[in-house]
């Protein structure tokens, strides 16, 4: 029954009228049916353009989902039709893309198409069952269909592997299966076996293998170190027979080169021969009795049992499976026989967009390059992050910064003191200093008193001896009194001998008397004697005096005294006093004139006084400048900072090659403690292998 399904899948028309109904199963590809409608066939409408028909033989196998892809009308005066190609539902892995880069890095076989799968706009499939666990590294760029992608996962194997789908639900269901290695069934000649044809190609024959495994360019694993230096296995009788045939394998899955070699030996058997290919014809026996048995359902993807006459038995592989008309003749189905392991054709062939399947699959060479930097730095002078992308860094897939700001650090605490050496200015002076303010301040001195004690022993004398004497003029004895002067020799000096008191004119002939000291003068005669006596000094004056009248002179030779100083004593007692100093508000000016000092310092050195400082405190803010563009926004301790969008870019939009540089500009002294990170896809095919 063929019947057709809107986008929802909601059944909208049976189809009874289809005819030519063929379908083609093919392992671990996109199959396909063809079928044919009347020209004026009404259902005709309900068959549109990628909707889906379903499709149930006679006996209710379920054949598979489709969707309608191209249609042919024919129209002649003995056709009247419309053809239709519709392909397997799995064709809608086709319908997203994988736009740009893509790199998973050593995951596991159901992580990987889980990636693969999520990339679907309409999650049409979902993985049910996978049997392998496999870490490989994939990369795709541009893929136009995931189907692609999916189908590229699984050829890195050494091993069978079948896909396996669901259609019956939704989402659609996808497993990664292990194929049996047992027959399950047999073509047997005279039995179910129509006819077979068999075909030997040796456009496929390969005797000398170039394996190579993991790596990229220069880098890539080769079996030289295993090998006695030879790059390649070859097989002798193969090139005997057949001449020198080459082959490049390469299988990315091998990282040791022992088992690499081995590998390629074991695939050298089978591709040193002619390929050899069985497409027979069978009956479809299930079809055609009512008790069918098991071992007669010849199924793509199952092992069968082929008996043949001239060729002897051995087992294959159903590779696909055909039927020409379903409906018509059900029993009639075409199989392709292949060897139980991939051969070469597989690996050296690529399939056409029917099956939309890349046969080659993409592993990459992922690489993180690492940067570090820690040092001092200040708003002056930033902290300055190079770092260098080599031609052959193919792709960039991540470039992260992370950094610190931490403490300005220094590891020395001081310099020791050379000694205590003065070093002064040259050309000084010309000023002057001016201090003002002063006195108006009283200073007392308070003492208890003293006395002073001053002995003389043996007395001592003073002579005095004077020249030209000296003279008295008195006046008249009425006159108010006088003095007598004398003059020393050498002292022009006076002596007050008496005073002279008025009183009565005495007799001339009368002495003059002074009595006491400096009593009353006497005269005892005109021109007497004046006659001093006193107890005071111990000593006497005699003066003469000429005979006069009214009034008197006195003449004093020139005379010395004696005066005799008996050993003595003195005691001066002071009595408790002050002493009050007043000093009045003044100045005091000091004009220093131009001058130089030098000085020299002989040659000597400081050591250093090792340890680690760091400041009290660190930056507040830094800035970070990329290739000479500022981040807007960004903390002063950061993880992972993706600064991909502000690197230098091409015209086309690519990183470029070559020196990049960071700077990390804090706000004040710090330390910055920083790695950049990148992850590149590389592509080496410098050097050689050191």
């Amino acid at each position: 029954m063929l019947m057709t399904m809107d986008l929802s899948r909601e059944y909208t028309a049976i189809l009874e009228n289809a005819y030519d109904v063929s379908y083609e199963k093919i392992e671990n590809e996109i199959g396909s049916i063809e079928f044919s409608m009347p020209l004026y066939d009404t259902k005709n409408d309900m068959i549109q353009a990628l909707q889906y028909v379903e499709l149930t033989d006679n006996e209710n196998e379920y054949i598979g989902l489709y969707r309608i892809m191209p249609s042919t009308v024919q129209k002649d005066k003995s056709n009247y039709s419309i053809k239709y190609t519709a392909m397997h539902v799995l064709g809608t892995l086709l319908d997203s893309v994988l736009f740009g880069y893509f790199e998973i890095t050593n995951k596991k076989t159901v992580d990987a198409i889980n990636f693969i799968l999520n990339q679907q706009k309409t999650k049409h499939w979902v993985l049910k069952n996978c049997e392998f666990e496999r870490y490989f590294s994939y990369a795709w760029e541009n893929e136009n269909g995931l189907a692609d992608a999916l189908f590229s996962i699984p050829k890195a194997f050494d091993e069978d592997y079948i896909w396996q789908w669901n259609t019956q639900v939704y989402p659609f269901e996808l497993s990664l299966v292990k194929p049996p290695t047992e027959p399950v069934c047999r073509i047997q000649e005279g039995y179910n076996m129509e006819g077979f044809e068999i075909e030997s190609d040796p456009n496929n024959l390969v005797n000398r293998v170039y394996p190579l495994g993991a790596g990229e360019g220069i880098n890539q694993l080769n079996i030289k170190s295993v090998n006695g230096g030879k790059e390649y296995v070859e097989d002798a009788d193969s090139i005997k027979k057949y001449g020198l045939i080459e082959y490049v394998w390469v299988d990315q899955r091998f990282t040791i080169a022992q088992a690499l070699k081995d590998n390629a030996l074991n695939m050298l058997k089978k591709w040193s021969i002619p390929k050899v290919s069985w497409a027979v014809s069978a009956a479809d026996l299930i079809k055609l009795t009512d008790t069918p048995l098991e071992i007669d359902k010849l199924r793509v993807g199952t092992v069968v049992m082929i008996n043949t006459n001239e060729y002897g038995s051995f087992n294959l592989r159903i590779k696909k499976e055909s039927k020409k008309d379903v409906f018509g003749a059900p029993q009639s189905i075409d199989l392709e026989l292949g060897n139980l392991k991939d051969d070469i054709n597989t690996t050296m062939s690529d399939l056409g967009r029917k099956q939309q399947i890349n046969e080659t699959y993409s592993q990459g060479a992922t690489n993180i390059l690492n940067y570090s930097y820690q040092d001092n730095c200040e708003s002056a002078y930033p902290a300055e992050i190079e770092f260098y992308l080599d031609d052959d860094v193919f792709h960039v897939n991540t470039v992260e910064l992370t950094f610190k700001t931490k403490r300005y650090r220094g590891y020395t605490k001081a310099v020791k003191g050379g000694g205590a050496k003065t070093i002064t200015s040259e050309a000084g002076g010309q000023s002057t200093q001016t201090s003002s303010a002063g006195g108006a301040s009283r200073q007392t001195s308070s003492a208890g008193g003293a006395s002073v004690r001053s002995t003389t022993s043996g007395g001592g004398g003073v002579s005095t001896s004077g020249a030209g004497g000296g003279s008295y003029q008195g006046g008249s004895t009425n006159s108010g009194g006088g003095s007598v002067k004398s003059s020393s020799a050498g002292g022009n000096h006076d002596h007050l001998m008496f005073n002279v008191r008025p009183g009565p004119t005495p007799p001339a002939s009368k002495a003059i008397y002074a009595a006491g000291g400096g009593g009353t003068l006497y005269a005892e005669g005109a021109g007497g004697t004046f006659r001093t006596a006193s107890s005071s000094g111990n000593h006497s004056h005699t003066v003469d005096i000429p005979s006069h009248s009214h009034g008197f002179g006195v003449n004093i030779p020139s005379h010395t005294h004696n005066v005799s100083i008996p050993s003595h004593s003195h005691q001066v007692s002071i009595p408790n006093h002050t002493h009050t100093v007043q000093i009045p508000s003044h100045t005091h000016t000091v004009k220093i004139p131009s001058h130089k000092h030098n000085v020299v310092l002989p040659e000597h050195t400081h050591p250093l006084e090792w340890g680690i400082f760091q400041a009290s405190d660190s930056a507040s803010r830094v800035d970070i400048i990329v290739d000479g563009t500022t981040l807007p926004k960004h903390e002063t301790n950061q993880d992972r900072l993706n600064i991909v969008n502000y690197l230098r870019k091409t015209s086309s939009g690519k990183i470029q090659r070559g020196n990049h540089t960071i700077k990390i500009k804090p706000n004040k002294l710090a330390r910055i403690e920083a790695q950049v990170t990148c992850r590149v896809f590389i592509q080496s095919q410098l050097g050689g292998q050191f």
